[in-house]
């Protein structure tokens, strides 16, 4: 007889995940290498350990490990906000009158206020152990830049946050928790990097984006002793710690018998999504199981939507390793949307490569409509949604009112990255009507896409 399922469901701290799953292991066609942008060649574990820690640099190359063992201490610091729970929106079924069953697995009950924490205190970790000084990293929304205070000021690291300059000026809240837990925050671009000065001659009135920011992060950590840069997306060092969200939610739904269809999340950089489809990925790659996967990314910053795949740069500057990866141009610098967090110009090589391949899809969406499913969510479901996550909510909820027309009943499960209690300047301009959609243009797209290298490989 099948258990009748709780709103809530809570696994035991027993059942916290002992180990990250390396989702590339199980890939028969393996993301493309990082490049050395000086050599082009593959980038080797000597020199991505001048950027990275060495131990994160061993986790970017490696592709065969199935499973890599969570470090005690970083387990022990899961457990102060983990397991998290997935939730079953009992009340946003029945609003929307719908037969589908959804389920949302949420990330947002730690001070960070999202997901970003999971790899933050791991990077944090592995600097420590390696007697660093201190780390250096770029944030948009602000959620990765809080998490890695919070992490530094834990394991008593130093922490230099570039933070994207729209999200600066829009989240001074952010800024500030940042700055509470010992970090040091800088809007971007600025005049304290060749690069941030360059970016600031060229394009005097930029509102910045992650690619700005993450050029400066990196030249101040390889010119600075003591220094390595973290990063909170894109690489699979970060895709392989988050995978605890979908570790946990698989392991939720096993225990009352639960398989999803569908399994959305938000796509920026991609490691929301990354971490909760990689055992569901796992299973599929294996052909256990079958499951349907979106990514949702906002209309503005459209890269699998309406990007190239190919290698590019992966900040403005051009400092960082090549990725092969769907890309709008390293020199995209997209609309200051509320959105902060999916301001990236590129996806992460390893989704990149599964959905080249087939076995995701992609939609983008409109941050009004993305606002309309974040309100309606909030007053039915009672979480204020960060703007980031609302791109999975519009989308799930699309899903659920197609079941409703075709009498369906699918399993739909989407990931709730994080709150949006930061984010009130973005809902203020959404309730009195001084929101806009911004969709650029094939000419705006091919300003970016002129930037990305000709390569012949």
């Amino acid at each position: 007889m099948k258990r009748e399922i709780p709103y809530k469901i809570y696994l035991d701290e027993k059942e916290l995940p002992k180990s990250w799953l390396n989702l590339r292991a199980f890939m028969q066609n393996k993301p493309a290498p990082l490049l050395n942008p000086q050599t082009l060649k593959p980038m080797t574990l000597e020199e991505l350990s001048g950027v990275f820690c060495t131990e994160l640099a061993k986790q970017e190359l490696d592709d065969t490990s199935p499973y890599i063992p969570i470090p005690d201490e970083v387990r022990d610091f899961y457990k102060m906000y983990r397991p998290a729970p997935l939730v079953r929106a009992y009340c946003l079924e029945k609003a929307l009158g719908t037969p589908a069953k959804i389920y949302y697995k949420f990330e947002g009950n730690n001070t960070s206020g999202s997901h970003k924490l999971n790899s933050a205190i791991a990077q944090a970790y592995y600097a420590k152990r390696q007697g660093l000084q201190g780390v250096t990293t770029e944030t948009g929304a602000g959620q990765w830049g809080t998490a890695l205070s919070m992490a530094c000021s834990y394991f008593g690291l130093d922490c230099k946050v570039y933070m994207v300059k729209v999200s600066y000026e829009q989240k001074p809240f952010r800024r500030e928790v940042m700055r509470t837990y010992g970090a040091n925050v800088t809007p971007s671009p600025s005049n304290t990097t060749n690069i941030g000065r360059k970016i600031l001659e060229e394009f005097p009135n930029t509102t910045g984006s992650l690619g700005c920011a993450i050029s400066e992060a990196v030249e101040v950590a390889v010119n600075t002793d003591g220094y390595r840069y973290a990063l909170g997306s894109v690489l699979n060092q970060v895709l392989l710690h988050q995978s605890v969200i979908g570790l946990e939610a698989k392991t939720a739904m096993d225990k009352y018998g639960v398989k999803p269809d569908v399994v959305i999340g938000c796509a920026g950089g991609g490691s929301n999504l990354g971490g909760l489809i990689a055992p569901f990925m796992a299973e599929k790659l294996q052909g256990k199981a079958d499951y349907r996967f979106i990514a949702v990314e906002p209309a503005s910053c459209p890269s699998l939507t309406r990007g190239k795949y190919a290698y590019d740069y992966c900040d403005t500057g051009k400092v960082c390793p090549l990725a092969k990866m769907y890309t709008l141009g390293s020199g995209f610098i997209p609309s200051a949307n509320h959105a902060g967090g999916l301001r990236y110009h590129g996806m992460t090589s390893t989704l990149s490569e599964l959905y080249a391949q087939g076995l995701m899809e992609a939609r983008s969406v409109e941050q009004t409509s993305v606002f309309e499913a974040a309100e309606y969510f909030a007053r039915v479901e009672g979480i204020l949604p960060a703007p980031e996550s609302s791109h999975a909510i519009r989308v799930a909820i699309d899903e659920a009112k197609k079941c409703k027309e075709t009498g369906e009943e699918k399993t739909i499960l989407f990931g709730l990255t994080g709150t949006g209690y930061f984010d009130m300047v973005a809902y203020e301009k959404f309730h009195n009507g001084e929101m806009s959609d911004y969709i650029p243009t094939e000419e705006d797209l091919a300003k970016g896409f002129a930037g990305i290298p000709d390569l012949k490989l």
